[in-house]
């Protein structure tokens, strides 16, 4: 995954948990607000209702004839002061708060549960509630009431009626407080009686809400992210450009191309001081690079007259001498080893010049199968030499080369093959890529290379522990030598080998623009 959908997907995840987080909180937040309200509203009503109690009528919950729950009028007025709650009065007779703690906090605390549930069903009266399915405390809801300081209780309560099947979920307040109650027709006869007075109202409203808020953040959300997203890949890709500019120069420059320098982006951050510190760490690779081509160039040049002057003394003497038979044998192996200096230093000196690009490349129109048959034909006499068989086979393409070039490198492949004792060494060309390109082959038959020595073997001076080539004069360039020849075709090179099957090395070189040829243009 790249940097740039690194960096999106970190945003967006974070701004995805900071929404969440304020969603969460904004839902809670509300819900506690509209919880609050709601308490604040039964709170009023119930204070109105202690102040009205005594012109209120409610209706008596008759449980032998529950299934009755048409409304008298007096209830009717109650409705029209009350419109939007639900009320239940329940007169705890003959008892007082401090009694009901002292009897709960007795031995016989089941008992007197027991006679308040009595009491409950014959003195309650409701408006709202259905009196089949009366509001009623659990044991430790109604202790709680009782032992409560302000004797108050919020809940949230399941009511059922016999027109619904499914409960509705209703915020219930509770109070146990003294109520006034009138005790005949006669004005300002009253008392007050310890009672359980339910004031409730539905909170499907509240819920509408909240869903409706739900609704809006989860848009919020997907929207937030969207843009986010969107924000976050363009910013990241805008703040990454120079980046990706300073990367497809750095791509661009190569042992030979050490002179380009990347761009500096004038941004003032991190970026421009990488582009500064590569540049100058290609400025030093250059002039090592350099230093090591001259010296290498210069050695070179410099080792050439000495070697060709104790080359033409030993010839001199073995021609016009007559050294004995042990002297002759010691000018021979002289004359051997400076021709193999001469080879060396020829081969250092194109790597020299390969290196700086000094390494012209005079391309002409080639057809592969005559410039591999004439290859086959000159190796002939060597491979016969030592038992070899050299074939050639596969399609006819045509393709832009140096001739001479790349007569070395498949000299070199082919060597290299004899080399390793191959007896059978095939030339093979085709047409590869829908024919932009063509794929020279040279596959033997010899002992094959281990797997993780085939990069290894373009490395100069690289040899196999095992090569016979150790014995025949190989200095470990010939490889290096023809991935230099390739590479200034534009073209690959490599090794792809079984041990104990063979060999094969591929040359891979682009077609170029190639005219319609007749034989007689193929030089």
């Amino acid at each position: 995954m790249t940097l740039r959908w690194r960096l999106t997907l970190f945003y967006t995840a974070l701004l995805a948990a900071l929404l969440v987080a304020v969603g969460i909180t904004t839902l809670y937040q509300m819900r506690s607000s509209l919880l609050t309200t709601l308490d604040s509203e039964l709170l009023d009503t119930y204070a109105r209702f202690a102040n009205t109690s005594t012109s209120i009528s409610l209706s008596a919950c008759d449980t032998s004839s529950a299934e009755d729950t048409a409304l008298s009028d007096a209830s009717l007025t109650a409705r029209y002061q009350f419109p939007n709650s639900n009320l239940q009065v329940e007169q705890l007779l003959f008892y007082t708060h401090q009694e009901l703690i002292d009897a709960l906090g007795g031995a016989n605390r089941a008992a007197t549960l027991a006679t308040l549930r009595r009491v409950e069903d014959f003195s309650r009266r409701s408006l709202g509630f259905d009196c089949a399915f009366p509001v009623k405390l659990s044991d430790e809801q109604l202790t709680a009431l009782i032992r409560s300081s302000g004797g108050r209780l919020y809940l949230n309560y399941p009511r059922r009626d016999s027109f619904n099947a499914q409960p509705v979920m209703v915020r219930l307040l509770v109070v146990l407080a003294p109520v006034r109650q009138p005790t005949s027709a006669l004005p300002g006869d009253e008392e007050s009686v310890l009672s359980v007075v339910y004031v409730g109202r539905p909170v499907e409203d509240l819920d509408i809400t909240l869903r409706q808020l739900r609704s809006v953040i989860i848009l919020l959300f997907l929207a937030g992210l969207v843009i986010a997203g969107t924000g976050a890949f363009l910013l990241a890709g805008q703040a990454l450009q120079p980046l990706r500019l300073v990367q497809r120069a750095a791509e661009r420059i190569g042992g030979q191309t050490l002179a380009q320098r990347v761009p500096v982006p004038p941004t003032g951050d991190e970026v421009q001081s990488l582009a500064l510190a590569l540049n100058g760490m290609l400025g030093r690779l250059e002039a090592s690079f350099e230093a090591q081509r001259r010296f290498t160039s210069d050695a070179s040049h410099e080792l050439r007259t000495p070697v060709t002057a104790i080359s033409g003394h030993a010839s001199y003497l073995l021609r016009r001498t007559s050294p004995t038979g042990q002297q002759q044998e010691s000018l021979n192996i002289i004359r051997s080893e400076s021709e193999r200096l001469t080879n060396l230093i020829a081969s250092l000196l194109q790597l020299a010049r390969s290196d700086s690009g000094a390494l012209v490349m005079q391309k002409a129109p080639i057809l592969s199968t005559p410039f591999l048959s004439e290859l086959a034909r000159e190796l002939g006499l060597l491979a016969q030499a030592q038992q070899t068989t050299i074939k050639v086979m596969g399609q006819d393409v045509a393709f832009e080369g140096d001739l001479d070039r790349l007569k070395q490198v498949i000299i070199n492949l082919v060597s290299n093959a004899l080399k390793a004792g191959a007896t059978t060494i095939t030339l093979q060309s085709q047409a590869v890529l829908d024919g932009a390109q063509v794929r020279l082959t040279v596959r033997d038959n010899g002992p094959g290379i281990p797997k993780d020595q085939l990069e290894r073997l373009f490395d100069r001076f690289y040899r196999l522990e095992d090569s016979r080539s150790r014995d025949q004069g190989g200095a470990g360039l010939g490889l290096s030598i023809a991935r230099g020849i390739v590479d200034a075709h534009e073209g690959r090179i490599w090794l792809e080998s079984t041990v104990g099957e063979g060999t094969a090395a591929h040359v891979q070189l682009p077609v170029g623009n190639m005219p319609d040829l007749d034989d007689e243009d193929v030089p």
